[in-house]
Order: structure tokens, then C-alpha cells, then sequence
């Protein structure tokens, strides 16, 4: 077998590599325009785009997320670093998940930490989830490791066949992409359950009048 494996895994591996978060140091402590917004998040998220033509975020994301409830307005048409932060958890939220679960996360940290400056902020939340997140990248590499290695599987069976290196690739391909297809659609599943359990969240001034 002529397929070149080890490199096509280690660019796999390299491309999780890429994948980063942006650091709250990056994220500038003033409030921003709208356009300052999508520039920086083009600036910080760019290694995330499939395409070089694709958008991180536009104008119209930033109305349609304030429309929907799941960003804060912003002050004098300007955004803060909490603005941002934000913004960049309903970036990552927005690709597997509808508009209303992400209401459904997003308010409460609207309600309980977007204005918040003595305890648990909003910085502090998204710091915390960040050092969490950039600490699984070795297991998901082991985990597509794994995978890569079950799919050649399918490209010696194809050689055993009589098929050539074009048919060995197409199979080692396409199994590959359904072992991750449906890694992606369990915990896809899985989140959806968490947030069917979640209770609904309360307005602040809500649960204020209900105690009073």
C-alpha cells in the first residue's frame, strides 16, 4: 500500500495544533465599535476558517445575537471585553447548537456575570473554561490517533480486493469521517439532553420579586 499515512495523520495532528482560543490578555480592556469587534475576531479566530473567504463574525451576526437576547446591548453603540467574550462563547456555540439552547446558556451569564465586578466574573468564568478546554488537546489527539489508525483497516481491505491506491484512500477516508461523524452526533445528543435538563432561566429581577 502507496498511501502516504503517517504524514496525513501528522497533519491531522498539526491542525489541532492551530486550533486556539483567544487569551483574555488579547481581548483589549476598553470599549470597542463594532467594526474594532470583527476585526479583532477575525484577527483571533482566522486559523478557525475553512475557507479564506469565510466570515468570523459580521455586522449583521452582532444585530442578530442582540435581537435574539444572547448578547447584552451595547453602550453608546460601543462593545465591552465582556462584549467580546460573549461573542466568542456563541462563536463556538453557534456550529453545533440552535439559536434557543444558546439563549438558554447565554442568559445566565447575562444576567448573573456580565455586569458583575466583586466575586465570580465573567473573566474569571472564561479564563477557567479556557485552561480547561486547551488541557483536553492531547486526549483528542490520542482519540483521532485511534481512529486514524482503525480506519487503514478499511484501505487494506481495499487493497486485498485488487483496488487501487485511489479506492485504499476513498474508504480509509470516508471511515475515518464516520467514526468522528458520530463521535460529533453522540455528544451532540448529549449536550442537547444537559440542556433539556437545565432549568429555564429566571430574570434577576424576577427571582428578586419572588423572594421579596
Amino acid at each position: 500500500m502507496t498511501l502516504d499515512s503517517e504524514n496525513l495523520l501528522e497533519s491531522i495532528l498539526s491542525s489541532l495544533d492551530r486550533v486556539d482560543y483567544i487569551d483574555l490578555e488579547d481581548i483589549p480592556n476598553i470599549d470597542l465599535y463594532m467594526d474594532q469587534v470583527t476585526t479583532l475576531m477575525e484577527a483571533r479566530l482566522s486559523h478557525s476558517k475553512r475557507y479564506p473567504e469565510d466570515k468570523i463574525l459580521t455586522k449583521t451576526m452582532i444585530n442578530n445575537y442582540a435581537k435574539n437576547d444572547l448578547l447584552p446591548p451595547p453602550v453608546r453603540k460601543k462593545y465591552s471585553r465582556r462584549h467580546v467574550l460573549m461573542l466568542i462563547f456563541i462563536y463556538y456555540f453557534k456550529n453545533i447548537l440552535t439559536i434557543n439552547d444558546i439563549k438558554k446558556l447565554m442568559s445566565p451569564l447575562a444576567e448573573d456575570y456580565f455586569d458583575k465586578e466583586s466575586g465570580i466574573k465573567l473573566e474569571d468564568i472564561y479564563s477557567e473554561i479556557a485552561k480547561f478546554i486547551t488541557s483536553e488537546t492531547d486526549e483528542i489527539k490520542d482519540f483521532v490517533t485511534s481512529k486514524f489508525k482503525a480506519s487503514e483497516d478499511a484501505a487494506r481491505l481495499a487493497e486485498e480486493d485488487g483496488g487501487d491506491e485511489e479506492n485504499q484512500q476513498f474508504l480509509q477516508y470516508f471511515t475515518l469521517i464516520c467514526a468522528l461523524s458520530f463521535d460529533a452526533y453522540v455528544k451532540r445528543l448529549m449536550i442537547e439532553k444537559i440542556i433539556d435538563l437545565m432549568p429555564e432561566p429566571v430574570p434577576r429581577k424576577k427571582r428578586k420579586k419572588d423572594r421579596d
